[in-house]
C-alpha cells in the first residue's frame, strides 16, 4: 500500500512511530559514543558523580517530566541500567514511568485551572496554538502518540486540559504512556546487556 493511499490517521500515526523510532536510535547513538569516549576511560569518575547518587537522578528526572519533559526519559533508562541489578533497573524504569504518567495527570489539571482563569485568551498562546489543530483534529488518538512519541507528552497533556478533555477518556489513554517506558526499557536491557 502506498503511503499516499493512505488515511490522514494513518499517515499521522506512521509519521510519528517513525519518529519516535528514530529518537530512540539517535539516543542509543549519543550513549554509545558518550560511553565509548568519556565512560569507558574515566568510568569511576562518572560512577561517582551521577551513577552512584540515585537520589539526585531521580530528582533531575521528577523535575524533567514535571517542567514539560526537558529530557527524554530513555536517558535514565541508560542511566538504571548501570545502577543496579535487573530488580532493581525494573523498579527504576516502573519509577521512571508513573512519574510520567503523574506528570502528565499534573498538567492536564493546570490546563483545566489556566482555562478556568484566563479563559479563550489562554487559547491563543504561542505553545497552545501551535498544537490545538492537531488535537481538534485527531482527539483522543493525539493523547497515545504523545504517550509513545516524541511529540511532547506534557504539552499535549497541557493542552487537554485547557481544551476540556474529559477527564475520564484523557486517563483512559494516558495509561498508554507506561507502554513507552515498557518497550524501551526492554529494548535498553537487552541491548544494554549486549552492547554496554
Amino acid at each position: 500500500m502506498r503511503f499516499s493511499k493512505l488515511s490522514e490517521n494513518q499517515r499521522f500515526v506512521i509519521k510519528y512511530v517513525l519518529r519516535g523510532l528514530l529518537s530512540l536510535a539517535l539516543v542509543f547513538v549519543v550513549w554509545f559514543i558518550f560511553k565509548k569516549i568519556y565512560f569507558d576511560h574515566n568510568s569511576e569518575y562518572w560512577i561517582d558523580k551521577f551513577y552512584g547518587n540515585s537520589l539526585v537522578i531521580h530528582l533531575i528526572y521528577v523535575a524533567s517530566e514535571v517542567f514539560f519533559g526537558i529530557l527524554p526519559p530513555e536517558i535514565f533508562m541508560f542511566w538504571a541500567i548501570h545502577a543496579g541489578d535487573t530488580l532493581n533497573y525494573i523498579l527504576n524504569i516502573s519509577f521512571f514511568a508513573v512519574v510520567s504518567l503523574g506528570a502528565g495527570h499534573l498538567t492536564y489539571w493546570i490546563g483545566r485551572y489556566l482555562s478556568k482563569v484566563f479563559g479563550k485568551r489562554i487559547s491563543n498562546e504561542k505553545f497552545v496554538t501551535k498544537y490545538l489543530p492537531v488535537v481538534n483534529k485527531f482527539g483522543s488518538i493525539i493523547i497515545v502518540i504523545a504517550a509513545l512519541t516524541p511529540l511532547p507528552w506534557a504539552t499535549i497533556t497541557l493542552i487537554m486540559g485547557v481544551l476540556g478533555y474529559k477527564y475520564r477518556r484523557f486517563t483512559y489513554f494516558s495509561f498508554s504512556r507506561i507502554l513507552r517506558f515498557a518497550i524501551n526499557g526492554f529494548l535498553i536491557f537487552q541491548t544494554g546487556s549486549i552492547v554496554f
